[in-house]
């Protein structure tokens, strides 16, 4: 680490597991948004163009989050003495916003097409939401298995899209379904505001969490004034001043 001596933590991560997993979920992602794009275009369907929609966010996601992992491997110098570990926390905030940003153009979308319907391929959309929904089970299986090996907030984020597009597949099936079924189309923009909803969702709650460590708030598992009690029942210490207590990234903490 050059010539300096910092005294403490290395603040660096060296996170392969999630390297790996971020790399086959952002390859699968963006070879099924193309496959989206089209059978949207192709079939009509506001579920499925909402669910593309979602889907280029996911690889914008993922774009950002492995760039996250890699800055924090880089060590600390004299002016980034923390490293690069909340270039994380930043990448999962704008993840997050983005995530509620898309929700928000698929109910605008979703009331529009309500207010004026339109014919859909049934056969087309019901294709592309049965492979969606297998390519979907088999990155949520890869991501939460990852997020139980290494704790990383990206990859919590990563999960919440596809979690998100998870239920998007099988809304999208349920809705062709139905639409088959009683000729409802009504059921392809209300399933798409279903999903926005669940989208929102957990944009919301990444956002919430990146914001609360970039605002240095103190982490939920501590509590300042029980840590205070421990440290005045050292010997010698007559009182504490000036304690502050936050996170740099997940579960990387500085008092």
């Amino acid at each position: 680490m050059d010539n300096y001596d910092f005294h403490h933590l290395n603040h660096a991560k060296e996170q392969s597991k999630s390297k790996k997993t971020l790399w086959i979920t952002l390859l699968l992602t963006l070879f099924f948004t193309l496959v989206e794009i089209v059978g949207g275009i192709l079939s009509n369907s506001l579920a499925l163009l909402s669910d593309s929609a979602h889907m280029i966010s996911d690889v914008l996601a993922l774009g950002l989050s492995m760039t996250a992992i890699y800055m924090a491997t880089r060590n600390p110098n004299n002016r980034y003495t923390f490293g690069f570990l909340r270039f994380e926390i930043i990448a999962s905030f704008i993840n997050g916003l983005a995530l509620a940003v898309i929700a928000i153009g698929i109910f605008i979308e979703g009331i529009k097409r309500i207010i004026q319907p339109r014919d859909v391929d049934l056969q087309l959309m019901l294709g592309i939401a049965t492979i969606g929904l297998i390519v979907n089970i088999v990155l949520t299986i890869v991501l939460s298995r990852s997020t139980k090996e290494e704790e990383n907030l990206n990859i919590k984020s990563a999960l919440w899209h596809f979690l998100g597009d998870l239920f998007s597949s099988i809304g999208i099936i349920v809705s062709a379904i139905l639409i088959h079924f009683t000729g409802w189309t009504m059921m392809d923009p209300i399933i798409s505001i279903v999903i926005g909803g669940i989208i929102f969702t957990g944009g919301a709650k990444i956002t919430r969490e990146s914001y609360l460590i970039l605002m240095e708030s103190v982490p939920e598992k501590f509590d300042l004034d029980l840590i205070r009690q421990d440290i005045h029942q050292v010997d010698g210490v007559e009182d504490v001043h000036e304690m502050h207590l936050w996170a740099v990234t997940t579960n990387h903490f500085s008092l």
